[in-house]
């Protein structure tokens, strides 16, 4: 237990320096993030045996719901409203398009399985926003024409989209799948993932009006456990969990409750 917890602060002491180090010299720190996990892999430099995929997906769901929130939560609908119509087509048909060139290069070129194709089409079709601003930040760059107001609703709203693609391609690999099974599960993730992003976040800022929290810690408690509530029980009617979480944060974010921003920094 120990030398896991050696372990444990020496890797994030170690991405926290490399981070800094990104920004002096124009690097994404999600780049950088990699290579220190190759290093330490079973492969790296380290090989440090790890196979738990189970623990592995558990672990990197519980960071998304709280990143799906937080990005909602930031998001100004007065800023996005100029760009709503292009960031939804951008992280809707523009995740499927680049899923699709995905699976058809690996299908045709490398040879793949049609499942295992679109199965990797899903995974890399969505995109992330963060490198991209890193390097801007480290550049003192803006972005004109609301390229950045487009580029961080896309970002946020493209996980969603990108999960139903993911789970349409697991559904390929495990075989047996058919055009109604996959119609049913859109329209139970597009369904419960709404309804529930507009009876969670409305009931909790209901409470949290009422209650009147002295303390803006409580209030951060407050909100973590909503954007848990978001995401399981959506899920747990067959909703697209993500979309729930993601869609609860922007309606918290911009309604009127006490100490908003403070349990924004602590997410």
């Amino acid at each position: 237990m120990i030398y896991l917890l050696i372990l444990f602060s020496a890797v994030i002491i170690i991405c926290i320096t490399a981070d800094r180090l990104s920004e002096r010299v124009g690097v994404p720190c999600l780049l950088v993030f990699m290579l220190v996990g190759i290093i330490f892999g079973c492969d790296g430099i380290f090989k440090i045996p790890f196979d738990n995929f189970e623990a592995t997906e558990q672990i990197c769901t519980i960071c998304l719901i709280f990143i799906m929130f937080y990005g909602g939560f930031g998001v100004k609908v007065s800023a996005a409203k100029p760009v709503f119509i292009r960031s939804g087509l951008l992280s809707t048909f523009g995740v499927l398009i680049t899923s699709l060139l995905t699976c058809l290069f690996c299908r045709y070129i490398l040879n793949w399985g049609f499942g295992e194709s679109f199965l990797l089409g899903a995974v890399v079709g969505s995109t992330d926003a963060a490198s991209v601003f890193s390097v801007l930040k480290s550049k003192n760059l803006n972005l004109k024409y609301n390229t950045a107001s487009l580029l961080e609703i896309e970002s946020g709203s493209n996980d969603p989209v990108a999960y139903m693609l993911t789970v349409v391609g697991i559904m390929l690999v495990s075989g047996g799948v058919t055009a109604g099974a996959v119609g049913a599960l859109v329209i139970k993730q597009l369904f419960f993932g709404v309804c529930l992003e507009i009876i969670i976040p409305c009931g909790s800022i209901f409470a949290l009006k009422k209650l009147k929290l002295d303390s803006e810690g409580m209030e951060m408690v407050f909100l973590t456990a909503v954007a848990a509530a978001s995401y399981s029980l959506s899920s747990l009617m067959g909703g697209n969990g993500f979309l729930s979480t993601y869609l609860s944060g922007i309606i918290i974010g911009n309604s009127s409750i006490k100490n908003k921003k403070s349990p924004c920094k602590l997410f």
